[in-house]
């Protein structure tokens, strides 16, 4: 009985080495041989990839003004009424100088406790409370923000904060356009120059990834000295152009 079950497992060893060495080998398609097997790469990995890069001046037809108030008083009410009492006077001004209501948004309201240092006692003393409240303004006639800009000044009086204007265009889609074909061309001309240097055919693109690059310009000044009274002169601001620039990635595929 022994014998014939160490006889069954020998045969059982067999026929698991004789599978094994079967699954080993790969048996070539019918009609072509292992040379000429090719093997599939990932179509992200293969073709000629390139960047090109297009870039438009467009002229700003929107300016963003970024104001607010500053007080500072011995109790947090006191400063809460200067601070409110001047906002309203600013945001006055603001739509006299035809800033539509929807166009001004607040961007920032704090209320900060501020302190000295007493060296005698050796601790922090509160000598009183500030009120920062900041919003934005989006000046759509660009030949009235030096006048706008002024009279935000005057009505803020001392405590008007200016911290910068940015320009920006209200509808870039057009300019979009014209980058992009821009950049597509950037991009055909370099996969030409690769393909040609390879000594290969350039196919068509095979994959394409767009990404915008724009950036508004960014203009400021120390408007400090304009707001003890009415400027003899209006504060000069100039647009001038801003770039906007679009990147587009294409991989071309490669003709045999």
């Amino acid at each position: 009985m022994k014998k014939k079950w160490i006889l069954a497992s020998s045969l059982v060893l067999v026929l698991a080495v004789v599978g094994l060495s079967g699954c080993g080998q790969v048996s070539p398609v019918s009609g072509t041989s292992p040379s000429e097997l090719k093997v599939s790469l990932n179509s992200q990995q293969e073709g000629i990839w390139v960047s090109g890069t297009g870039k438009v001046s467009a002229v700003p037809d929107v300016a963003v003004l970024r104001l607010g108030i500053e007080a500072q008083a011995a109790s947090v009410a006191e400063a809460q009424s200067q601070a409110a009492g001047a906002m309203e006077a600013v945001m006055t001004a603001l739509t006299d100088g035809g800033v539509d209501e929807k166009d001004t948004q607040t961007q920032y309201y704090n209320i900060h406790r501020v302190t000295r240092w007493d060296d005698k006692n050796m601790q922090e003393v509160v000598i009183g409370y500030r009120v920062t409240n900041m919003v934005t303004a989006k000046i759509r006639e660009m030949d009235e923000i030096g006048s706008i800009v002024d009279a935000v000044a005057v009505a803020g009086g001392n405590l008007t904060r200016i911290d910068g204007i940015s320009f920006s265009v209200d509808d870039p889609s057009a300019y979009y356009e014209q980058a992009r074909e821009k950049a597509m061309a950037d991009a055909r001309a370099k996969a030409g120059q690769l393909a040609e240097l390879a000594e290969v055919k350039l196919g068509k693109p095979a994959y394409i990834s767009e990404g915008a690059l724009y950036a508004p310009t960014v203009y400021r000044q120390d408007f400090a000295e304009k707001v003890a009274g009415a400027p003899a002169m209006e504060t000069p601001i100039v647009p001038g152009e801003m770039e906007i620039s679009l990147n587009v990635q294409v991989a071309y595929a490669i003709l045999d």
